[in-house]
């Protein structure tokens, strides 16, 4: 079966491989110049670095099942994390129950009714429990007043920004899951990294996908997914030249964000709708190359409106300095709405506002440890889940026969991740040669 994939993110990628191996003819055409997506890589002190960070969690079973079976197990290294929580220009641990109950901007009372509330939510298996339910109505009620305005509010707006009050619970469920999955005996929580960076998985992916007969395209723009009759019948392309073509294939999976599936084929009122009606945030990551440590914290949570950014994450407090030639590595990262003044801002100008409040994390920092910064930015990074977000969520078999769609916005209730990423696309890769060869057979 010829299967085109549009896409060159790690679910593209693992569509892919995943059709590859089942002997069918892949194309994958990604219009970047590279191939990884938000967790594609670029070069920093002799290393390889994610251009939006990067970790994983002990409960992201695909991808390490992935790793294993490309023989990459022994590239995976875990670490116990380090969280932190700036409130009023200190920082707090916020990693252990313990780190809870020292947590002094709350009272004693509301301390341990967060460490119930927590330990309640992590325990919920059934999270379609709350698909009604707004998550900051939620956290307010059950939590209390003082601990949504000190933690659960500034987290929300800062993740959601104008979303935050429409947010639905299963989606905050799904973190509280996540992070007691990926802890220890001990319950210190374990996060995992692949040695030499994501890059690595997405190399080892395309060498397997030509190995196995398919083909991968970089700078190559699906310019058009050309149907017949209602069916699939292939893609129109253009080049990095300029040049046009058109390729036939028996189907297509699209690996892109839901709302741009509409400007390559017409869908019924009805799907179309749906896809337009998800919205996404974008994500803008300043990545700073310094020559000494900011803190000892790998995931620095802010709680702070006068602070331009909502998470510090220092890349070096998780893995060794010596993989970017001795330079200590600091992401400063937003999601961010389309009407954010920064997508319109240079580097050196998000740079220059972003200086004085490093200040504030180390007072010790000054401008002379930066040797490099860098400037990210993806315009659809987060989709926004809704409250009753199941109910208006995409299909991924789409109404064109042959036509699939594998997006973020469909990994629900579970956040943005690459581990959810890969495992829809491998998902549907199945699901989508299974249908078409029944449809076959029965014809």
């Amino acid at each position: 079966m010829r299967v085109g994939i549009i896409g060159g993110g790690v679910g593209g990628l693992g569509a892919a491989y995943e059709l590859a191996k089942g002997g069918h003819h892949v194309d994958l055409y990604e219009r970047a110049p590279f191939l990884g997506g938000l967790a594609s890589t670029f070069n920093v002190g002799g290393g390889r670095l994610e251009r939006f960070y990067h970790h994983l969690f002990l409960s992201d079973h695909t991808i390490i099942g992935l790793l294993q079976e490309l023989g990459l197990g022994d590239r995976l290294i875990w670490k116990e994390s380090t969280v932190g929580f700036y409130y009023r220009g200190r920082i707090y641990p916020f990693s252990t129950p313990m780190d809870l109950l020292r947590f002094t901007p709350v009272g004693l009372v509301d301390r341990v009714r967060m460490g119930l509330v927590t330990l309640y939510l992590q325990r919920v298996k059934n999270w379609q429990k709350f698909e009604g339910v707004n998550a900051a109505s939620f956290m307010r009620k059950w939590m209390g007043r003082r601990n949504y305005d000190v933690v659960w509010g500034p987290l929300l707006h800062g993740k959601f920004t104008v979303y935050k009050d429409e947010i639905g619970m299963p989606w905050l469920w799904s973190k509280f899951a996540t992070r007691v999955s990926s802890r220890d005996r001990s319950f210190r929580e374990k996060l995992g990294y692949i040695q030499g960076s994501w890059g690595v998985l997405v190399d080892e992916l395309e060498r397997r996908i030509h190995e196995l007969g398919g083909q991968t395209h970089t700078s190559a723009t699906v310019t058009r997914i050309l149907v017949e009759d209602g069916r699939v019948r292939g893609l129109a392309l253009q080049g990095a030249d300029g040049s046009q073509s058109q390729k036939a294939f028996d189907l297509v999976i699209a690996t892109i964000p839901s709302f741009t599936l509409p400007r390559l084929v017409d869908l019924p009122q009805d799907y179309l709708a749906r896809l337009q009606a998800v919205e996404y945030e974008g994500a803008i990551a300043v990545i700073w190359v310094l020559k000494r440590q900011l803190s000892p914290i790998y995931w620095l949570n802010i709680s702070d409106p006068d602070i331009p950014f909502l998470l510090v994450l220092e890349q070096t407090n998780l893995v060794p300095p010596k993989e970017y030639g001795g330079k200590h590595i600091v992401y400063t990262a937003n999601y961010v709405p389309r009407e954010d003044r920064r997508w319109g801002m240079d580097a050196r100008a998000i740079v220059a506002e972003y200086l004085p409040h490093l200040k504030k994390i180390n007072s010790e920092f000054d401008e002379s440890w930066i040797e490099e910064y860098y400037l990210h930015k993806e315009p659809a990074a987060q989709p926004i889940m809704k409250v009753n977000y199941l109910q208006r969520m995409p299909a991924t078999r789409t109404p064109v026969a042959g036509l699939w769609l594998a997006s973020m916005s469909q990994v629900y209730p579970e956040d943005r991740g690459t581990n959810y990423s890969l495992r829809l696309g491998m998902e549907v890769a199945r699901q989508a040669v299974a249908e078409a060869k029944g449809q076959g057979a029965a014809q």
